[in-house]
């Protein structure tokens, strides 16, 4: 039984579920736009990795700097966080990102979502 066991699989093992959370929370936030289209399963989960790294980014201090770039591969889109989308954020307490429901893909009928940070 699964019992208080959190987080999705996605049938991966555990470095393959770990690179396409961070892929997804790069391309997020390196994003113009601030949003990009997923299944809504990958979003669901992507929303819990987003808002934490925002949360430790709001420190705004070194260890917090170093924290985030162990989760984000391209330092630009390290510094756009910590530059542009932290002081946006500021005094918001949580609920950084947003779920637009956009309807099935046509392959396979998953449910496909837009995800996007909230202004």
């Amino acid at each position: 039984m699964r019992h208080q066991k959190s987080g999705r699989h996605f049938n991966r093992d555990t470095d393959a579920r770990k690179a396409l959370m961070r892929n997804l929370c790069t391309s997020l936030l390196e994003s113009p736009s601030g949003r990009i289209t997923t299944t809504e399963a990958r979003a669901k989960e992507l929303r819990r990795w987003v808002e934490r790294l925002i949360t430790t980014a709001k420190d705004g201090d070194v260890n917090a700097r170093r924290r985030v770039s162990q989760e984000i591969s391209k330092p630009e889109v390290v510094e756009r966080l910590f530059a542009n989308l932290v002081p946006r954020l500021a005094e918001r307490p949580g609920g950084y990102t947003r779920i637009i429901h956009k309807g099935p893909r046509l392959g396979d009928a998953a449910p496909m979502v837009i995800i996007e940070l909230v202004d």
